[in-house]
């Protein structure tokens, strides 16, 4: 059993490697995107900039959640090493994957939205279904952390001890 963790462990460090590499790489596309966007070289016209930096723009947020995705799988899945049996435990990770997913999708659609309005506005209604869908989501993982705060009443200890995982985490990022 020892041995098929420390696989998941890999598989887990190689997803986490994966992640940011997609993220740096995104960051560099965003540059040369916000680089064609002010460059005053080039003669274009200002819809042409403004797209290309709200290209920019959605870029980066893809690289933020990239990033974040990857740190929460380093920090639940390989730093901590330790199964997902506390309601504390199963919380704690879905919101920081919901914070990444939450956010990056009501950034992408603010820019789909500026994009639209000045491009295509018959696309409007498709645009304001992914933030409804981003609101239903916000709002469902609003009731699963109600219903799971009384099953971490039920577990105190789970509680402290995901606490001293993360004075333990902290202090080992301190000491390197």
């Amino acid at each position: 059993m020892n041995s098929l963790r420390k696989v998941f462990s890999v598989g887990f460090s190689i997803i986490t490697l994966l992640f940011v590499l997609s993220s740096f790489i995104l960051i560099v596309f965003a540059v040369l995107e916000l680089w064609s966007g002010i460059n005053p070289l080039q003669t274009t016209d200002l819809r042409a900039r403004f797209n290309s930096i709200m290209e920019s723009v959605g870029l980066l947020t893809i690289a933020v959640a990239s990033l974040e995705l990857g740190q929460t799988i380093l920090d639940e899945e390989v730093l901590r090493s330790s199964e997902m049996s506390f309601p504390t435990r199963v919380r704690r990770f879905l919101s920081r994957f919901l914070i990444v997913i939450i956010v990056s999708l009501s950034i992408e659609f603010l820019v789909v939205v500026f994009e639209l309005i000045h491009d295509d506005p018959l696309h409007l209604p498709q645009a304001s279904a992914v933030g409804l869908a981003t609101a239903a989501l916000l709002a469902a993982w609003g009731i699963f952390i109600r219903l799971n705060k009384s099953a971490e009443e039920l577990e105190p200890e789970a509680m402290q001890e995901v606490k001293g995982e993360d004075i333990k985490i902290k202090g080992d990022e301190v000491n390197s």
